[in-house]
């Protein structure tokens, strides 16, 4: 569903250039679950958004579905097969667009018909009922936005789901329903995800391979049993896993 052979990111120009990402290379087969991991700044997120041509200056090779994706530039159709979601449901939902709205508009631009009856099903899979559509963002709790979100995505129907630490701005206890509900979607829809986290227990419970990052590069791609058994082949992926389970008594 996705492959990324030698990808280089980066931002501004000589002599003020950063570099965000270098040669990183990896797979991702349909209807995988795949996690990119690291501390903040490693570069995660950039790839997903290089991927949806939010960042224009990168270099290498995305194919998306078997089509290669190039420059900053995505027609309607690699719309219709990859959509993204974003780490912030307060800052992703216009504050003035209703639920409606927002669900008509991304209907509309992916040149869809039978609107009303669609928006109805979308609310239905991301379990809001039809009493949310017409309410504003600020009627909604975080994971009602996020659910929103989501439900924006899918209504291109796509087939890959790029997930920027979906979960990470909401509360803990709403947290788990977000995830369940992108598993549950997965399964319903035939999804692919690509998800970004710091948190190695979402990636954990959510992915089926990931790779680990550090200052823009991939180190390592594992399985996510040796993620769960704590065994990483570099010195920083096992320090990764062994921060995140926490303080240990010496």
């Amino acid at each position: 569903m996705l492959r990324v052979e030698n990808l280089d990111v980066w931002f501004g120009f000589p002599p003020d250039r950063v570099d965000a990402v270098k040669s990183a290379s990896f797979t991702v087969a349909t209807g995988e679950t795949f996690g990119l991991v690291g501390e903040s700044g490693s570069g995660k997120s950039t790839i997903l958004r290089a991927i949806a041509g939010l960042i224009p200056s990168w270099s290498g090779s995305i194919e998306v579905a078997g089509k290669a994706v190039t420059g900053s530039h995505r027609d309607r159709a690699f719309y219709k097969t990859a959509q993204m979601v974003f780490q912030d449901p307060y800052a992703s939902l216009h504050p003035r667009h209703s639920v409606d709205a927002v669900l008509s508009e991304t209907l509309r631009l992916q040149g869809m018909g039978d609107i009303d009856r669609r928006i109805t099903k979308l609310l239905e899979d991301v379990g809001l009922g039809r009493g949310f559509r017409f309410r504003y963002p600020h009627q909604l709790s975080g994971g009602q936005r996020q659910r929103v979100a989501i439900a924006r995505a899918l209504a291109a129907e796509p087939r890959l789901l790029l997930l920027d630490e979906p979960t990470s701005a909401l509360d803990v206890s709403v947290q788990a329903e977000i995830l369940n509900l992108l598993s549950d979607l997965r399964q319903e829809h035939g999804l692919t995800y690509v998800m970004v986290s710091h948190d190695l227990s979402v990636v954990g419970h959510m992915c089926d391979r990931l790779a680990v990052m550090q200052h823009g590069r991939i180190l390592e791609v594992m399985d996510v049993d040796a993620l769960r058994r704590g065994e990483g082949q570099q010195d920083y992926t096992r320090h990764l896993i062994a921060s995140s389970l926490g303080y240990q008594r010496a």
